[in-house]
């Protein structure tokens, strides 16, 4: 794992998703760089000396999307900008997690510290500040942003509308603590007026010059931002899935037998061996593993169980795509248009182009759902197994039906599955790609638009109902191991089955698994189950 870092610095380079999550739900520091600074400062340099060559500068001296070819008068600059950001702040619905918020503001803050932007020094900092401020019982400055509103094409520009509306004293803010897994730490708070909250943070409403406005929410940092969390948050999901098949693998008493390496180098698909040597390292030493190796009259066993490195492995192949695609543009200037230097070093070079457009990290997105459903769709289908292994379907896995401690008069886990089929069933209708959705908007201007906050939303989702899944198998295959004491799984797995059993008893008689669930899924949340630092 990724050591995670106090403080972020802010230059050339491109930031990391472990940076991400620790300034978004952590409180890291952020710094800004001299060389950024002089960056910045050259970048603005650039673009004043072109304000007065009396050419069209896209959102300038122009108006904004199919208002191109509108020119704006000299002493209306300021206040265009004033009123993009005021006509924009359009979204609707319930307010953003202040995690993703923090982070828009992050790579808002890093894309515009690049130098290719134009803004002004000072406007930089304002944002850096919004995000560094921490109130006496560790608040944190999180403007209201709601969900909806974003086409994912001309930059994520309602959701920034709404950030960059509160550092001007308009709109609303909230000031509260926040988890370290990216929630109010208590119940979501009221929200303050943006001037109250500037004035508590010490933080002056910002003033806009020319082009601040576009550059400020012309830009894929909702999608980006949503991108790095969800990096990190996967990675914890397929951790904790690896331990719940191998310890299913041995809740089953099912064979490990097709987790021989040679059988991956003969597949040659690098996920799936990197899965099976997983899968070896949690098993080995497993007593029950052993206990069964000679007469179990069972030849083969069912693809969830024997085929999860195939399974699991193509869906760490896909994440990786995605992992790729999300640091990439944890690097990128998306903002338009971009200034440059040109042959005149005094002088500036204006371009119109198209970096905003977040086809880049839909489709990425998109696919990542894809991911998540079959981490989910294998879990249920070895939850089902256990399930159904002592109601006949398979005696020698020696489990009662449906875990039940006494059969018949005790239900056992048989409605926890119930709960897990109707996860994957959600996750399954989320799978379909947002991006491949068009409608145009601008009078025509924008007439392609990838829809990629909604490819996040929908992978956020299905992550999270795929976390529930994979902690009912974590409290079925548990559960299972017990029926096979004294014998021992191999110690990965026992020290797994410890941290459960640390906040889950064992089933003795029918209890709500609800508080169960939300246990196990805690110690996910928490890392719980990554492997240990090499």
């Amino acid at each position: 794992m990724e050591h995670a870092p106090r403080s972020v610095v802010l230059d050339a380079s491109p930031l990391s998703p472990t940076a991400v999550a620790q300034v978004a739900r952590h409180g890291a520091t952020v710094v800004l760089a001299d060389a950024a600074r002089r960056q910045i400062e050259a970048s603005r340099q650039r673009l004043e000396s072109v304000l007065g060559d009396g050419l069209a500068h896209y959102g300038v001296n122009t108006g904004f999307g199919s208002f191109s070819r509108q020119r704006i008068a000299p002493g209306d600059l300021q206040d265009l900008q004033h009123n993009l950001i005021r006509s924009h702040a359009a979204g609707v619905g319930s307010p953003l997690r202040p995690d993703i918020v923090r982070g828009m503001m992050l790579l808002l803050a890093a894309s515009l510290s690049r130098g290719l932007s134009g803004v002004r020094l000072s406007t930089v900092e304002a944002l850096v500040a919004a995000l560094n401020w921490r109130g006496r019982g560790g608040e944190f400055f999180v403007p209201v942003v709601p969900e909806t509103g974003s086409c994912g094409a001309s930059g994520d520009l309602a959701p920034l509308a709404h950030v960059i509306l509160s550092l001007m004293g308009e709109g609303e803010v909230f000031v509260a603590p926040v988890s370290s897994e990216g929630h109010w730490s208590d119940t979501p708070p009221k929200t303050r007026p943006a001037r109250e909250a500037l004035a508590l943070a010490g933080l002056g409403p910002i003033r806009l010059e020319a082009k601040e406005g576009l550059a400020l929410i012309n830009g894929t940092h909702l999608m980006a931002a949503r991108a790095a969390l969800l990096v990190g948050d996967f990675e914890q999901l397929f951790n904790a899935a690896l331990t719940a098949a191998a310890m299913s693998i041995d809740a089953c008493r099912a064979t490990d037998a097709f987790l021989d390496d040679r059988v991956f180098l003969a597949r040659a698909q690098p996920g799936a061996r990197r899965v099976a040597q997983r899968l070896r390292e949690l098993l080995d030493g497993s007593e029950v593993v052993r206990s069964h190796i000679e007469n179990d009259p069972r030849v083969q066993d069912p693809y969830s169980l024997r085929c999860c490195p195939q399974v699991l492995g193509g869906a760490w192949d896909l994440f990786e795509y995605v992992r790729a695609a999300a640091t990439r543009e944890l690097g990128a200037v998306t903002d338009n248009p971009l200034v440059f230097a040109a042959d005149d070093p005094s002088r500036g070079e204006i371009v119109s182009a198209g970096n905003f457009h977040g086809m880049p990290i839909a489709l990425p997105l998109d696919s990542l759902s894809l991911s998540i459903a079959h981490v989910a769709g294998i879990a249920e289908r070895r939850i089902a197994h256990i399930m159904a292994a002592g109601a006949g379907e398979d005696l020698e896995a020696h489990l009662p039906a449906f875990l039940s401690p006494k059969s018949g008069l005790h239900s056992g886990f048989m409605i926890a599955h119930y709960t897990a089929a109707a996860c994957c069933n959600e996750i399954v209708g989320l799978t379909m790609p947002a991006s491949v959705s068009n409608f145009t908007t601008s009078a025509g201007m924008e007439d392609y638009n990838s829809w990629g906050p909604r490819s996040a939303a929908k992978a956020e989702r299905a992550l999270t109902l795929a976390r529930q899944v994979v902690s009912i198998e974590l409290l079925c295959a548990a559960e299972g191991i017990e029926h096979h004491r004294p014998l021992k799984s191999g110690a990965p797995i026992e020290r797994a089955h410890a941290a459960i059993r640390r906040v889950v008893p064992r089933l003795v008689a029918d209890r709500s698994p609800a508080p169960d669930i939300a246990a196990i899924e805690s110690l996910i949340r928490a890392g719980t189950f990554n492997p240990p630092e090499k």
